[in-house]
């Protein structure tokens, strides 16, 4: 109860929090607010500015852009939050290992770390879109592998820290397996710091894949999501500024909702890494 405490007297969070459960709910009861077709044409209508029947116009084929927004939430949100779920997945399990065994595992392990670390996210997971092809799946895919090395990084140095602790000596000498002690002991008590990570993330994964989407690697057109409606409207930024201006507006919030929740998390969770006197929260360990 008192890192809920904390959480919620932190107005950055809280706001965070308001505007992605606002997002959830307009993607999950999209059908009920709009009446319009996400991906039907109509022509008649194209490239009309915001009015009374269209509340944030039309885009070059008819299409309403707020319902193509509301039901790009579902995509983009659901893209993060696996992309996260398969950074946590691989890269959780992979930087356990390293740090309780050490040697040659821990070389093998972070060597594999340095290589991705070694190429910028964007153009890490264009080679991966590249290469798998087009797919919600293999979009996920390649969004998730740019944030393994992170979490490996990040359970690793927990698991350094908490492997000479007491109760792992205790348990150690009362003969628990390693897999025993590494899932009982150790990584329930490295939570916090993958906790505040994942929320961080998730907002990463929404904005690579939206350049992904942006650059035509992404969900493929007529799927309504947020980095592809960008790319649809690049050619009317300057005629009909609407057609990306609505969607940028929608990945802004989005990801600097995830980031004042990250913040407040890191607050809430661990208030030790804020420093005496109000300064800032030390950062997460992550990408250099």
């Amino acid at each position: 109860m008192g890192s809920w405490r904390r959480f919620r007297r932190n107005r950055s969070a809280m706001f965070g929090l308001a505007v992605l459960v606002v997002f959830v709910l307009l993607g999950a009861f999209a059908p009920l607010i709009t009446p319009h077709d996400p991906v039907q044409q109509q022509l008649t209508q194209a490239l009309q500015t915001p009015s009374a029947e269209h509340w944030l116009g039309t885009d070059n084929l008819g299409r309403d852009i707020l319902t193509r927004i509301l039901y790009g939430t579902r995509i983009s949100l659901l893209i993060g939050l696996l992309a996260v779920a398969l950074g946590l997945v691989v890269g959780v399990p992979l930087g356990v290992l390293s740090g309780y065994y050490g040697g040659w595992v821990d070389l093998v392990v972070q060597r594999i770390a340095d290589i991705l670390f070694s190429f910028p996210n964007i153009l890490l997971a264009l080679g991966l879109a590249a290469a798998l092809g087009v797919s919600l799946r293999n979009v996920v895919i390649a969004v998730g592998v740019s944030v393994v090395p992170i979490f490996v990084r990040l359970s690793r140095s927990s698991v350094l820290t908490a492997r000479n602790e007491q109760y792992v000596e205790a348990a150690r000498a009362g003969g628990t397996s390693d897999a025993r002690i590494m899932g009982r002991h150790i990584l329930p008590n490295t939570l916090s710091p993958l906790i505040i990570q994942s929320s961080l993330s998730v907002g990463t994964t929404i904005l690579l894949a939206a350049g992904l989407g942006f650059l035509g690697l992404g969900i493929q057109p007529p799927t309504a999501e947020w980095g592809a409606m960008l790319g649809e409207g690049r050619d009317y930024i300057f005629s009909f500024p609407h057609i990306t201006t609505f969607p940028g507006l929608a990945i802004f919030l989005t990801v600097l909702a995830f980031n004042l929740l990250g913040d407040g998390l890191r607050d809430a969770l661990d208030p030790r890494l804020v420093h005496e006197g109000g300064d800032k929260p030390a950062a997460v360990p992550g990408k250099a």
